[in-house]
């Protein structure tokens, strides 16, 4: 607009900043080769870092870089969510422009969030969902346009970033892995306070092996000269740059600002204050362009020209005239953006603002806010709700700024800018009692219609309590549940209606249907941070809801409760529950709630014996069309049907239904819900013995961009089982310790706990730790197994009845044993075995008892291997078969022949048994093979000579050595073995020593643990 004006006090010349150069030059050589960098660049306000990024970005383009670059506006950020990123990618969509529409076609909906320009934004993606969504397919555009040109983005003042950028820039930083992309954010490092929301970011960052952060100290004293110089034509006098040096300290932008000063001739005594510095130069103009001036900075970062000139006042000339002054001054600057302007540098701004009245500051918001209300093409439509709600804010009229934050809260939610909705309300709740009744109401109206208070209740809105609810849940959506339990606490004790305040009137009889929405939300909140398991809450819900005619507020409701139910009490109340909840979301049209109510009665009904039909109902939520509205919830479908297979022994269809949908689910850009799924997938490939490929999706699922903790913590679980198999039982604690971090606090779910103690308690017999094992045991299932979880039950009761057949011969193991045996007879009564898996597992828990016993157990092992043999997982069947050939062994037949078939038998089933420990990996389980056949002479080759009769000798143990391990199975500590065998305590510690490490034992109550298991310790 103003032609090629242009500022002479910009320095021609770069100076300095050597080392910072080289930085980003190494960034961009290696983010050309392939590896996407960023780099992160620090530094005091005016200290040189927008010069620094203007000579680099200059530099880059200049090789052939695709430069672009955005900026975080100065105030009224939570208004504008991801300003600057949506400005950098206007300015790529300018540049490349097909090859931009290309990369996002078929996702304009989603990416019209960031980018306006793309069309009408999709608004029907679910909102939690959604967002993830978003952040995925901003990764997959950046990657695509970065694939064959080195492409550098470029983002300034992240200090000023709302939250929903710096989530986005985190979540970019951490998530890319390939083309030639480099990312460049500045800050101002002395803006940032103890609890700049920057810090944790920045702390995040510089983990990243892909970011570099650099600061940007100030100028020495032969910088400054070098400054001053190119800045005057001249080498300065020694007196001036002594002055300029003393008075800048090195600062960049003051030493500008003084050489200028100094250069015109203006008054020396120049203010130390750096307010009075920076508005010198805004004195020197002419009244009417510091009128100008003045009306700009209040506008915002930049002001468009059109709403410049509504504004002051002026045509179009004379408002040009005038701006044409203030930029020869360089005290603004035209924008790249469009016909806007904006301060030559923060900082001027900053002074400008603050040298305004209080008064004089809420009129000229006022007069901003009612230039755009008459004409909002003034400004950019996605830019049009926050503006407005910042200017009549700033104007300090709360019946005009209620309905105008609602309205920019709303285009937040739009853009699943949570943070920013929350921050927005929170606002709004601060006006809420200087607007008066009908404004409230209005506004109240306006915000249910553009959803950002939750509809509930068919009459009159509530007022205050539809804003705390609509700020309860857009706190939630933000990750911050603390502050949606407050408000939602607060909601439950308002009257609402239009009931006066002070009033007595309880909500729960007044409005029974907002007070039970207001339960349920509680519920998933105080769920969500494990202070209570929510039955209070949701049995409250329910209960007021009795009698009431169909709602949606209903289904919302029934559905959680079914979700409650199906984790804490399920059963036939529970399938109850869960098919109320599916007709009522049926009558009220609640589709996506209807499918997770479907996918829950489906789990209870395979869990309570209509497998078969609990399998067709999951299996219809999984065929159902998926759709922007719909993909979230049908993709966990598929993870929730591989789980259910998973359960009832179908481990191989399991495998299948989780592929399936993990590929949909990458397909539609939810990586989190891939890895869910994928983790269900690998608890079936372990299953099936395909260890290899388990490892290979477990990296895979942790390897994707926005995995939750929930799911980090399910893969951590599934590397445990495989440590576990493998015997590497060091590994198996870590990933125990990993697995358990997102079930702290009082109310952890069954299904992590039963998992992990099944875990645990193998642990412990391997160390020969049968007490403990005993005490897992208790904590993990009380009384009896939760009703309903028999399929982590059953694998958790068998670990424990084996704990006590495999340390039978432990001193320690006797006292209690009897009790314990009874015990966990007890507990297999009331659990279900109507799936072949689960009444395999009834037969070999049966088993080991009688072991544990000293029964004769061969029959019943008999029985357990034949069942085993119908089922898919091979370790079950092989360690079945062990059992068995163990039981034909110690109890042979009557008569030499009996014994002597008996044997045949034995040794075929251990020859079939190492077979399947061989090409699983099982090393526990190939020990356990080896250490019975040597005992008992049996080849595990069929052209082998019979091994050595003494199992101690195939184990390499000498006669001293066994001496001591019988001291050692007895409990002894080295000082007693050495009095009792007449050798010196040292010697008793290097027999121990040695003897570790032929048994591959990690201690010394394993060591007994394994001794006494394979007879090691029984007479010759």
């Amino acid at each position: 607009m103003l032609g090629p004006v242009q500022s002479s006090h910009m320095n021609a010349d770069f100076v300095g900043r050597r080392a910072e150069l080289t930085a980003l030059d190494e960034a961009l050589s290696r983010a050309a080769a392939g590896e996407p960098r960023a780099l992160v660049v620090g530094g005091e306000a005016g200290v040189g870092k927008t010069r620094l990024l203007t000579e680099f970005l200059g530099r880059a383009a200049a090789d052939g870089a695709v430069v672009a670059l955005g900026g975080c506006v100065e105030t009224g950020a939570d208004a504008l969510p991801y300003h600057p990123v949506s400005t950098a990618l206007r300015a790529l969509r300018r540049r490349l422009g097909a090859e931009v529409d290309a990369a996002v076609a078929g996702q304009e909906g989603e990416l019209a969030r960031l980018l306006p320009e793309l069309g009408e934004m999709d608004r029907e993606r679910p909102e939690a969902d959604g967002r993830a969504r978003l952040f995925e397919l901003t990764v997959r555009l950046l990657e695509q346009l970065a694939a064959d040109r080195m492409v550098v983005l470029a983002l300034e003042d992240l200090h000023w970033a709302d939250r929903s950028t710096r989530e986005l820039l985190s979540y970019l930083l951490r998530s890319l892995t390939g083309g030639r992309l480099l990312i460049v954010v500045t800050y101002r490092a002395d803006d940032l306070h103890r609890r700049h929301p920057l810090r944790p970011a920045l702390a995040e960052y510089e983990r990243l092996r892909t970011v570099t952060r650099v600061e940007l100290p100030r100028f020495d004293r032969a910088e400054v000269r070098r400054q001053l110089t190119a800045l005057r034509g001249e080498a300065p006098p020694e007196d001036v740059l002594d002055r300029v040096f003393a008075r800048s300290e090195g600062n960049a932008f003051f030493v500008e600002e003084l050489a200028r000063s100094l250069g015109e001739g203006l008054p020396g005594g120049i203010s130390d204050s750096l307010c009075d510095l920076l508005l010198v130069r805004i004195e020197a103009l002419p009244d009417d362009v510091q009128r100008v001036v003045r009306i700009a900075a209040e506008g915002g970062t930049d002001v468009e020209f059109r709403l410049l000139a509504a504004v002051t006042g002026l045509a179009d000339d004379e408002l040009i005239e005038t701006l044409r002054t203030a930029v020869g001054a360089s005290v603004l600057q035209p924008s790249d953006e469009g016909e806007s302007f904006r301060f030559r540098h923060a900082l001027m701004r900053e002074a400008v603002v603050c040298d305004l009245l209080p008064g004089e500051r809420s009129r000229l918001s006022r007069r901003y806010a009612e230039a755009l209300h008459a004409d909002p093409l003034l400004v950019r439509a996605d830019e049009r709700a926050g503006r407005l709600a910042g200017y009549w804010y700033d104007a300090r009229d709360p019946a005009r700024a209620l309905p105008a934050l609602l309205a920019a809260a709303a285009a937040a939610r739009g853009r699943h800018a949570f943070a920013e909705q929350h921050q927005l309300l929170e606002r709004a709740l601060e006006l809420w009692d200087d607007v008066p009744d009908e404004p409230r109401r209005e506004a109240i109206r306006q915000g249910i219609e553009d959803g950002v208070c939750p509809d509930l209740s068919d009459d009159a809105p509530g007022g205050f309590v539809d804003l705390l609810a609509g700020i309860v849940v857009a706190a939630r959506l933000a990750g911050e549940r603390e502050r949606a339990l407050a408000l939602c606490k607060r909601a439950l004790r308002e009257p609402t209606g239009d009931a006066p305040p002070g009033s007595r009137q309880s909500p729960a009889t007044d409005d029974p249907l907002r007070t039970a929405w207001l339960l349920t939300e509680r519920y998933q909140l105080l769920r969500d941070l494990a202070r209570s398991d929510g039955w209070e809450e949701i049995s409250g819900a329910l209960s007021l809801l009795a009698g009431l005619p169909p709602s949606p507020v209903h289904a919302h409701v029934y559905t959680h409760a079914a979700q409650w139910y199906v984790v804490h009490q399920p059963g036939p109340k529970a399938i109850e529950v869960a098919e109320q909840a599916l007709e009522l979301c049926r009558t009220t049209g609640a589709e996506i709630s209807g499918i997770t109510a479907q996918q829950t009665l489906a789990w209870l009904m395979m869990h309570a014996g209509d497998v078969e039909g609990g399998l067709a109902q999951a299996r219809e939520t999984c065929a159902r069309e998926v759709t922007r509205t719909n993909a979230a919830v049908v993709l966990r479908g598929y993870g929730n049907l591989a789980t259910a297979l998973h359960g009832i022994g179908r481990y191989a269809e399991a495998v299948e239904t989780a592929e399936r949908g993990s590929g949909l689910a990458d397909r539609h850009g939810l990586p989190d819900i891939a890895s869910f799924v994928d983790g269900n997938r690998a608890e079936s490939l372990i299953q099936l013995g395909r260890w290899s490929d388990a490892d290979d999706v477990l990296e895979r699922a942790v390897g994707r961009r926005g995995v939750s903790v929930r799911t980090r913590a399910q893969v951590a679980g599934q590397r445990a089982e495989l440590a576990l198999a493998r015997g590497a039982y060091d590994e198996a604690r870590r990933r125990m310790e990993d697995a358990d971090n997102w079930t702290t606090g009082r109310y952890p779910e069954p299904q992590h706990t039963l998992a992990m103690a099944r875990v645990a308690i193998a642990l412990a017999a391997a160390d020969g730790r049968i007490l403990d094992a005993r005490a897992l045991l208790d904590t993990a299932v009380g009384e009896a197994v939760p009703l309903g979880h028999q399929r982590y039950g059953w694998p958790l009761l068998y670990e424990a009845a084996a704990a006590e057949a495999r340390n039978r011969g432990i001193a320690a193991a006797g006292p209690g044993r009897a009790a314990a045996v009874q015990r966990l007879r007890e507990a297999m009564k009331g659990q279900p075995d109507f799936v072949p898996l689960w009444a395999a597992y009834a037969l070999m828990i049966d088993a080991e008892l009688r072991t544990a016993e000293d029964w004769d157990a061969t029959a019943a092992w008999t029985e357990a291997v034949a069942a085993a043999e119908h089922l898919e997982p091979p370790l079950l069947l092989a360690t079945a078969r062990l059992r068995l050939a163990e039981a034909l062994i110690v109890r042979g037949g009557p008569g030499s022949g009996a014994r002597d078939a008996a044997r045949d038998t034995a040794g075929d089933l251990l020859r079939q048994a190492a077979a399947t420990a061989h090409d699983l990996g099982a090393t526990p389980l190939a020990t356990d093979i080896t250490a019975l056949a040597t005992r008992a002479r049996i080849p595990l080759h069929q052209d082998e000579a019979a091994p050595d009769p003494s199992p101690a000798a195939a184990l390499g143990l000498t006669a001293r050595e066994r001496d001591v391990l019988r001291l050692v199975a007895a409990g002894r500590s080295n000082r007693q073995i050495a009095e009792e065998l007449f050798i010196s305590p040292k010697t008793a510690s290097v027999h121990v020593s040695n003897i570790l490490p032929k048994l591959g034992a990690s201690g010394r109550g394993e060591a007994a643990a394994f001794a006494h298991r394979l007879g090691l310790l029984d007479a010759d």
